[in-house]
């Protein structure tokens, strides 16, 4: 079996890793380098908590592999299950951690409440006015700059094309499949993955299938080397654009959230420093020993976001041969190796070895 898959991202290059260890002949098609788009702009987060309940099966797979990654892979990737702590300021984020901790439960992700007590306890200089916190200790993080690559050349080790600084790729349906037009060939196969991300809805269309989908950019930011002394993950239930950071080994630490989300133009997303006070005061909430760092880099990248918050994943409706895995709204990093696992069996034998109907492109059909 032949399969062209299209973008290069981390949920690309899983697919095209997991199709190659399948023995499907693989061709992969980047416009640009390598997990150099949304994955690369991405913070890390290999989180459960909070996710949208019909991703926790996909999620719980993920997690698995993300374990396996430097096994599999050959290289360290950075994947370290330090935990996820959640922190709750006020009663209405602690009402929405106790739903979803109930909800969540059935699912296999078991949350662990914490008082303000044990919260200083376990975590001491984090969160000094919360209320409680939600902590998961398997999740964790792992390093957006290096998985992409990892993926795509661990592909390759096992027979996949890599077809990287390509330009746009025109698709064409044929008698025999598919057929991409690019700057370096045109490629063909029996079957196509779109995972275009932002892209992936203009491919959609051109199969008669539209997405209701928008694209933004995070606002993201990395401070000056400290001492390493913060493991978990750290958030907070908040509805309205929560902030959340790490502190990653060499002693950085990695920012996001608080802020609404950034406008694209021309496929970049662009940098608004007049939001970063904004953003600095609610990580100041999370960990106040923060107040005299200074923030040396910000950045952003082009997501798309689907308007129900739920990405697209699995087969077409209209055009046989044709797959999809577009949209993650932000927070696929998680879900990688297992979209790519299930792509690949999805796309080798015609059945999804987990439940994605919820996610299927039909549900735009009317």
């Amino acid at each position: 079996m032949q399969v062209i898959i299209l973008g290069g991202g981390l949920m690309g290059t899983a697919t095209a890793y997991s199709l190659a260890a399948l023995g499907a002949k693989v061709i992969l098609i980047e416009r640009g380098a390598i997990g150099a788009g949304a994955t690369v702009a991405s913070f890390g987060n290999i989180r459960r908590s909070g996710r949208a309940l019909e991703q926790l099966a996909l999620a719980r797979r993920s997690l698995t592999l993300w374990g396996e990654t430097e096994h599999r892979l050959g290289r360290d990737v950075e994947f370290r299950a330090t935990g996820h702590l959640r922190l709750v300021f006020d009663d209405e984020g602690l009402k929405d951690m106790h739903a979803y901790a109930q909800a969540a439960a059935p699912h296999g992700l078991d949350l662990e409440e914490l008082t303000p007590a044990q919260i200083q306890r376990r975590f001491p200089g984090l969160g000094p006015d919360a209320i409680a916190a939600s902590f998961s200790p398997q999740d964790g993080s792992a390093n957006p700059r290096l998985v992409g690559p990892a993926f795509a050349d661990a592909a390759a080790t096992l027979g996949a094309q890599i077809i990287d600084h390509a330009g746009v790729a025109q698709i064409t349906r044929t008698d025999a499949g598919f057929t991409a037009t690019t700057e370096r060939g045109s490629y063909h196969a029996d079957a196509l993955v779109n995972c275009a991300g932002a892209w992936g809805a203009a491919l959609a269309e051109q199969f008669g299938e539209p997405v209701p989908l928008n694209t933004h950019g995070p606002l993201m930011g990395v401070t000056e080397p400290l001492p390493h002394r913060i493991l978990p993950v750290v958030g907070m239930w908040e509805r309205n654009a929560g902030a959340y950071f790490r502190q990653v080994e060499r002693g950085n630490i990695i920012f996001g959230g608080g802020v609404p989300r950034n406008p694209v133009k021309n496929g970049f997303a662009t940098v608004d420093p007049t939001q970063l006070p904004i953003q600095l005061r609610k990580l100041l909430r999370l960990c106040p020993a923060l107040a005299n760092v200074a923030v040396i880099r910000q950045w952003s990248g082009c997501e798309g976001y689907v308007a129900d918050g739920l990405p697209v994943m699995g087969a077409s409706r209209t055009t046989p041969g044709l797959f999809h895995a577009f949209g993650f709204c932000g927070h696929g990093f998680q879900l990688g190796p297992g979209v790519g696992d299930t792509m690949a069996t999805l796309v080798t034998t015609g059945q999804s070895p987990l439940p994605i109907d919820v996610m299927s492109i039909g549900r735009f059909a009317a």
